[in-house]
C-alpha cells in the first residue's frame, strides 16, 4: 500500500488526467493538490481523499492499492438509454455493462460505480427536465421497490417490460403502485406491478452534460 501522495501520482499517470481536472471534479482546491504533488504533504483528510478517489474512479482503498484503470475511463458515466415520449425509457439491456450510447463526465458528487444515466428526449417532462439533459439513478436492489423509492421521482420498470420516469406511490393493494406523471398534463398510471424502481439521484441540464470520448 502506497501513501496518498504516491497513489495520487500513480493514478494521474495511469489516467493521463491533469491535476487541475481532478481538482475541478473533486471539489478539492488545486493548491492543496499541488502541495501533495510537490511533496509538501503526503496525506489529506478522509473527506477530501474520498472526493479525490471518486474523481479518479476509485475508492480510497483502490487508490492506495494502485488499482488499474478499467477499459472505459472510470471517471466517466455511461448514458445507457433514453427517456422519450410519454416518459417511457428504452431499457439499457442492449448495452454491455459500463457501455452505452455515449459517456459523460461523472459529476464529482457521485461515484461512477453503480450509477446509470439516461438522456432526455422530447418535452414530455418539461418544464422540470429539459430535452438533452441527463437523469442519473442507482438501483439499490436488482428486483423490487425499496422503501426509499416511495414518494420519489424514479426510473422504474413494470412487469410488462415498460420503464417509466414517474413519482412512485403505494397503490390500493399490497405490491401495486401508482405512478404519477412529472408533467401535470401527463398520464398517471394506477395500481401497476413493478419489477424495480430506482430514485433519480441527479439531473444534469443540457449545458452541464459534458460528453467524453472513450
Amino acid at each position: 500500500t502506497m501513501d496518498f501522495r504516491e497513489a495520487l501520482l500513480k493514478a494521474l499517470t495511469d489516467s493521463k488526467r491533469s491535476l487541475r481536472s481532478v481538482a475541478t471534479q473533486s471539489g478539492v482546491s488545486y493548491e492543496q493538490l499541488k502541495k501533495l504533488k510537490q511533496g509538501k504533504s503526503t496525506s489529506t483528510n478522509v473527506e477530501d481523499a474520498a472526493a479525490i478517489a471518486r474523481a479518479l474512479g476509485r475508492t480510497i482503498e483502490e487508490l492506495l492499492a494502485g488499482a488499474p484503470l478499467t477499459a472505459t475511463h472510470p471517471h466517466t458515466l455511461a448514458v445507457a438509454g433514453d427517456v422519450g415520449a410519454g416518459a417511457q425509457v428504452q431499457l439499457i439491456d442492449a448495452y454491455a455493462k459500463g457501455d452505452g450510447k455515449f459517456h459523460i463526465e461523472c459529476p464529482p458528487q457521485i461515484s461512477p460505480h453503480g450509477h446509470v444515466a439516461v438522456q432526455i428526449i422530447g418535452d414530455s417532462m418539461a418544464p422540470f427536465y429539459e430535452e438533452g439533459g441527463v437523469l442519473i439513478y442507482c438501483r439499490v436492489t436488482h428486483e423490487g421497490v425499496p422503501t426509499e423509492a416511495i414518494g420519489r421521482i424514479c426510473v422504474c420498470e413494470d412487469t410488462e417490460g415498460r420503464a417509466w420516469v414517474k413519482q412512485v406511490k403505494h397503490g390500493s393493494e399490497a405490491g401495486l403502485f401508482n405512478l404519477l406523471s412529472i408533467n401535470p398534463t401527463g398520464d398517471n398510471l394506477h395500481n401497476r406491478a413493478l419489477r424495480w424502481a430506482a430514485p433519480v439521484r441527479m439531473y444534469l441540464p443540457p449545458d452541464m452534460v459534458k460528453r467524453v470520448a472513450t
